[in-house]
This record gives structure tokens, sequence and C-alpha cells, in this order.
């Protein structure tokens, strides 16, 4: 086993885990190193471990599989390396005293734990510096069962007068010489979370966002780190990492002169400088770690399971069917069109209606994106009863009623701008950017702050019977200043929006419970899972060519459980609608087509393949996800979910390009019994002849299945197939 010796850097909330036995071979944890006291912070399978250098500075001497630890370390840099002292690489943290004085030396005080509850482990390291009254406290959450390290960073000032932070890591690593290859989830608009792996080499690699807000539409806050060897599924040491913040973030990976490696993540401290009044606290955002030894696939698996339980929303509620009506009218409906819609809706067997934008202003009319954001009265033209009637008729056709809001966004053709200039982002002296007609909102300033939560609050108070809502957000920060904040206070203004905008999400959480949420920022510009602890789910991408959503679902799937993933669909790409359902219903199901261009045929097949999804989605939205063939470097791609007891699997099969000669049509399962017989059968058909839309496959063991039993017989591009694996009884 290829050992790993790591300085972590901790800015989130994790887990350290204290063991009082001396180290031996079992697996006990070491509580003295050369006589020195031990911190450790573990989980069922993995662990950290700290302990003071002779000078009381805490090192990070390792980051592994738990009870692996040798017991031998090289003295490597502090666990928290500050800058301008004796450290002369990017520092995890960076203040000027209230003297001037740009240098900070921390030193160990304390530490201590506690358990949360039966599964977490919270973990305070306490650190000073050695001269000033400055104060970080690293705080750990060890989630024992999903094996996710949690980590953020409290700084405190206790100094006479204000100082000022200029870096602020969330977690900082060390890494002995060695190979590291690092994969980045990287895109644009409609092009999200493709998957890029390289040999890191002397110098700095820095992945981050600049954007302020939809600050992800350019990179996830997600990384991959393969150690050794490239990351691989099965096999192999590998961390994954995830920021669970919405702002601009930097992964900043750097080579010494040694060969060591230096990983920096949190925040970006871009223009985003704190000044810190006495008896004032900061805190991070938290930084998400899972290492594994078994590869990729392991460390997703501890990542969604993480995700269900403690990231998103209600994670083990199934979620319901929905059909939008975005790309059946876009701004161009009425009532009447509507109500057809939910009545075409419900004989497909959807169980939910998303109106999209377009709903609302009246002296500037919301009939392009060019106006009426920020008047958030309902259009009386197109809808002269209001909301209410479309919930109410919504009910009595029996599906419920979903709406779309963007509460952080302004046009300047509207109302709300012209009374209220002062309250968007912006620059004194500078000319404003109009990207996509419109503005964000300063949420620094407490009065658009509560603006912001009204808008969504009045909405669903107003109308008690809308069960859904859709947040969007489509716009990043340009001239990124702020009207409200004070002149020395500029660089406050990333951070105290996004302070903000949780608060606002937190209130509408707790006042409208029964309310299901889906995230959005103009696709994937706002995934990350602070964002998602107050949402039930995400739109990936306003790309649903669903020849593109297998690798972006696949990107997604690194990090994110497939309950929280919306895979809807559509025309984009225009492929076969037998494909387009496959893959949607790979993830949390939907549609967004106009269901009267659908011909008899299509109708047909979207109603089967809706009972289906049904069927069978408690599986694919909370069973335990295995990718089997990547679609990076083969003409296919194929995943599959199992459920907890391992009797009922369902398991997809892309083929995206034109088989090429010597590709095997077989496909290897996981996952399952080896000893057990399981009767599978291909699902969601194309009618045949007869009208069947299933097919009766064979019964295999586990074991073959596993060995690669299953046939595919796919060799023609954008074709697909189900199977559903049901264990046979003894």
């Amino acid at each position: 086993m290829k050992k790993l010796y790591i300085h972590l850097l901790v800015v989130s909330a994790m887990f350290f885990n204290m063991a009082g036995q001396v180290f031996a071979q079992d697996g006990a944890t070491p509580k003295n190193l050369d006589g020195k006291q031990a911190i450790t912070v573990a989980t069922e399978k993995t662990e950290m471990i700290f302990t003071p250098d002779g000078d009381n500075r805490l090192q990070l001497i390792f980051y592994g599989t738990k009870g692996s630890f040798n017991g031998k370390y090289d003295s490597l840099a502090e666990a928290y390396f500050s800058g301008g002292s004796d450290f002369y690489y990017s520092p995890a943290l960076r203040v000027t005293h209230e003297d001037g004085n740009t240098s900070t030396l921390l030193k160990l005080q304390k530490s201590e734990q506690k358990n949360l509850d039966g599964n977490i482990v919270e973990t305070r390291i306490y650190l000073k510096d050695d001269y000033y009254n400055f104060y970080v406290t690293l705080v750990f959450k060890a989630y024992q069962k999903e094996n996710l390290i949690a980590q953020h960073v409290v700084f405190e000032n206790k100094e006479k007068k204000a100082v000022t932070i200029y870096n602020f890591a969330s977690t900082a690593l060390t890494f002995s010489p060695g190979k590291y290859y690092l994969t980045q989830f990287h895109g644009k608009w409609a092009d999200e979370m493709n998957m890029v792996e390289e040999l890191l080499t002397p110098g700095i690699k820095v992945l981050d966002s600049k954007l302020g807000v939809r600050a992800h539409e350019m990179r996830n806050p997600t990384f991959l780190l393969g150690i050794g060897e490239p990351a691989r599924e099965d096999n192999g040491n590998v961390i994954g990492g995830s920021l669970a913040w919405s702002g601009s973030f930097e992964f900043s990976f750097e080579f010494d002169e040694n060969g060591r490696l230096f990983a920096l993540c949190g925040m970006n401290p871009y223009m985003e400088q704190r000044i810190l009044e006495p008896g004032k606290t900061f805190v991070t955002p938290e930084m998400l770690l899972v290492y594994s030894n078994k590869g990729t696939g392991e460390m997703s698996r501890s990542f969604q399971d993480w995700g269900r339980k403690y990231g998103v929303r209600e994670g083990y509620t199934p979620r319901s069917i929905l059909l939008n009506n975005w790309e059946a009218t876009f701004f161009d409906f009425d009532e009447k069109k509507l109500v057809s819609l939910f009545e075409g809706a419900k004989k497909l067997g959807f169980e939910l209606f998303l109106l999209d934008d377009g709903w609302f202003g009246n002296k500037y009319p919301r009939n392009d994106d060019h106006a009426g954001l920020g008047d958030w009265d309902v259009n009386k033209k197109k809808l002269p009863n209001g909301v209410e009637a479309l919930c109410v008729a919504a009910e009595k056709i029996g599906i419920d009623f979903g709406i779309w809001v963007e509460p952080e966004m302004v046009n300047p053709k509207s109302e709300l701008y012209e009374k209220h200039p002062d309250w968007v982002i912006g620059q004194k002296h500078r000319p404003l950017n109009f990207r996509r007609n419109q503005l964000n909102l300063d949420l620094s300033n407490p009065d658009v702050r509560e603006f912001c939560f009204n808008v969504v609050d009045h909405l669903l108070t107003a109308n008690p019977d809308i069960r859904f809502v859709k947040w969007d957000a489509n716009r990043f920060v340009t001239n990124g200043g702020s009207y409200y904040l004070k002149p020395e206070l500029q660089s406050h203004l990333i951070y105290d929006y996004h302070v903000a905008l949780y608060d606002i999400m937190d209130r509408v959480m707790k006042k409208h419970p029964n309310v299901r949420m889906m995230l959005c920022s103009g696709g994937g510009g706002r995934v990350d899972y602070k964002a998602l602890s107050y949402f039930h789910e995400f739109w990936p991408s306003d790309n649903t060519d669903p020849v593109q959503r297998v690798y972006i679902q696949w990107g997604y799937s690194m990090f994110y459980p497939s309950i929280a993933v919306a895979g809807h669909v559509t025309h984009w790409g225009a492929r076969p609608i037998k494909f387009a359902f496959d893959v949607a219903m790979s993830v949390r199901m939907g549609m967004d087509r106009d269901l009267a261009k659908l011909n008899e045929q299509e109708l047909a097949f979207s109603k089967n393949a809706i009972a289906e999804y049904k069927r069978v989605r408690d599986v694919v939205q909370l069973g335990t996800q295995y990718r089997l063939i990547s679609p990076y470097g083969s003409n296919r791609s194929a995943s599959m979910y199992v459920n907890e007891d391992k009797s009922h699997a369902i398991a997809f099969v892309f083929q995206i390009k034109n088989a090429a000669e010597g590709d095997s049509t077989t496909v290897a399962l996981k996952g399952l019994i080896p000893g057990k017989q399981y009767k599978v059968r291909e699902i969601n058909r194309m009618p045949d002849a007869s009208g069947k839309t299933s097919a009766e496959v064979g019964v295999f063991s586990g074991k073959q299945l596993m060995d690669g039993a299953l046939d595919c017989r796919l060799n023609a591009e954008i074709t697909s197939s189900v199977y559903e694996i049901t264990a046979v009884a003894n």
C-alpha cells in the first residue's frame, strides 16, 4: 500500500478523533509521537494525524487509510501555514496586524473533541499567534460512516485595533514528494463539468473563479487528486475535494524545489480582503474531503451518501416527475395555454408542473429578458386571475404547481430600478455593465436583503398552494462594488453577499418547509453543498442535449447524488426520444417539451417511460451508484444503481458513438451479491409489433453479471438500453 503523508490546512467544520492508545499494528491510533501529543481526526476508514513540533507549531503528519500509519514521518510544513515569516510559498493565512506587522506565527494552545451525535465527531484545535492576540481555530467534523471530513477555520481578533486578513484558506495540505494527478471540472454556460486530468509539474496550478455570483459557470468548486498514479474508478489512492461555497473560490497546487506539493483550498482572496475589528470573528466556508484507497468509485459513493444525508434537503425523499413549460411556450403564454399543459401533463403521468420565466411585470411586462426583473407583481394580461388560479386549476386536475423566480437580479427596465438605482452592484465613476440585460442586486445592503426575502415569501404566502420553486441567478458580477458598504469595506462585498443569500434561503426554507426547491443559476452556475443545504435539487446545465448530458451527469456524479440532479427530456440535439428519456431516467427525471408536438408513438412511449420511472425511481434516486464505463475514452457509457439489500438494480447503457471494430458489446456490472441469482430484463424499450415495451434477457448469478455476462448488443450511435436486475427468491 502506498503511504500518503500530508500537511492539512483547515477552514470548514470537519472531524478529528482523539484515541488514547499507543500505535499498534492492529490499527490503533497513536497517543504519543516522539513524546508529543497526537491529535487524530478519524472516520471509520480514514484518519488525519496532527502533532506539535518542538516549537509547538502544529503539523499534519498523516492523512490516509486508518491504521496504516507506520509511525514515521518527515517534518514538513505547518498544518495551517501562514505568511510573512519563515514560510515562503503561497500561505494559507496572511494577516497585517494592528502595528503593521505582516507576519503571523501560530502556536498550539489546546484541542477539544466532542461527539455531536452517533456519527459526527467534532474537533477544535486552538492556535494563537506567538506575540499578537490573534487566534485561529481549526474546526473539523468527521462523518464516521460516510468517511468525509469537513473543515473550516475561525479567526478572532483580540488585538486593540483592526487587522486585515488577506489569505484565509479553508484547508491546507502538504504532500511528500511524488507524482500527483489533478482532475478539474471546467466548462462554460451549456458546457459544464468537463473532466480534465493532468500530471502536476513544478510551479503553481490554480483552479479558481473570480465571478462572485453564479461563480461556478466556468468551473465547479471540486477536484480529484490522484496520488502516485492517475485517478481510477476501482483502485488507487485518490482525494476528492468540494468547497461548500457559492462565491468565488481558489484551489492552488504548488510544488516546491524539493518536490513537495502544497494544496490550498477555500474562498478566492482576490478582492476579498477582510478587515476584522477588535472582538470580531471571521469564519471560512467548509471544505469537504474524502480520501479513498479504492479509487474514485468509493470516493464518489462516500460523497453521495453524505450528500443524501447531510448535503441536500430531504435526501431520502423521492423527487417528483415534472413538466416545465419553458421550451413549450417560452415567454408567450396565458392562463388557458398553461391549463391545457396541466391536462396533457396529467394524462402522461407527470406529478408536477413548473411555470418558468415570464409570469410577472405590468408597467414593464416580462415578455423577454430585457424587462421586468425586480417587479414581482403578476402580469395581469397573461394571468388576469393570478397565480392562485393556476394552483387551483392544477389541484383540480391532480398535479402540483411550481414557479420560477430570480430574486437577486433586476432589469434596468423595471420599476424597482427606477426607485432604487443604488441597490445594484456597481462601481462609482464607472459605467454599468448590462450583461444579459440585467444587474445583480447588492445583498450586503440590509434593505435589499429584506426585499429579496419578501419577493419569495410574499409569493409563497399569497399562493399557499405553490409546491415547488425554481430559484435562478443568471449573471455573474462585474464592476464589483457596493453603494452601501463604506469605502474601506468594499472588499467585503462578495462574502457579505453570500452570508445574506444564505440567510434569505434559510428563512424561506424554515417558513415554507413544504415547498420543494430547485437550485438554478443559468444552468450549473451555482452548484455547491452550502447552497444545496437549502434546496432539494439543482439544474446541472441549460444544455439538455442528452449526448452532452451523459458527460455532464458523469462529472456531477463524482460528488453529487442522483436524487439532486435534474435531468429533462427536451428537443435539444434532435435525439431519439428513447435515448433522451433513458438519459433523464438515470437521474431525477423531468420533461421540457411541447406535448402537442409529440406524435402518437412518442406520446405512448413517454407515458410508458414515466410509469416505468415511477416504478424504479427509488432505486435510481436512493440506490448506490456504480459507474461502469466512462464516456471519456470510450464510444459508450454505462452506470447502475443498486438498492440497499442488493436485491434490485437498474443499469443504463448509452452508445454515444458508433461502435468501433473490436469494441465489446458486454458490460460488467458491479455491486451485486456474487452467489445470488438475478433475473435481467430490458425495460423502457420502444414498443415492438405486439406492443411490448420490455424483454426478458435471462437469469444469471451476481458473479456472472459482474464478470461481464450482460450482452447489450448496442452498436449504432445514440442508442441506449435500460436493464432491470431483480434478485430471484431462493
